[in-house]
């Protein structure tokens, strides 16, 4: 017999808060103001790495490997809950803090042309 193992209080507060956030997301308004605030929030990481790895000359290649890791793995986590229809609101906001960060990349790449 296998059993389910016990959910910890953490993960109890985690999907919480989460259901909570859908609910109030029901609203289209509320729902895009979300993903230009985690738009902008990816923006202003993914400057911030950009600017940080330029001046310490020495770590460009670990934070690009980080960046590149994070953001494949958000990619594979998007793979597997894209079809969950209870969370779509997650599966924007991943979406949006991805376009957020690549978007901050790009712009700090053009910096240095």
């Amino acid at each position: 017999m296998v059993t389910k193992p016990q959910k910890t209080k953490f993960q109890l507060l985690i999907i919480d808060n989460f259901n909570s956030l859908s609910q109030w997301a029901v609203n289209p308004w509320r729902r895009y103001s979300l993903a230009l605030t985690v738009v902008l929030t990816g923006y202003f990481f993914g400057s911030s790495l950009g600017m940080i790895s330029a001046v310490a000359e020495l770590i460009d290649p670990v934070g690009a490997f980080l960046s590149v890791f994070f953001i494949e793995i958000l990619i594979q986590f998007r793979r597997r809950i894209r079809f969950d229809r209870r969370k779509k609101l997650l599966v924007l906001l991943m979406d949006s803090l991805r376009l957020g960060l690549l978007y901050g990349f790009f712009t700090e790449s053009l910096k240095l042309l």
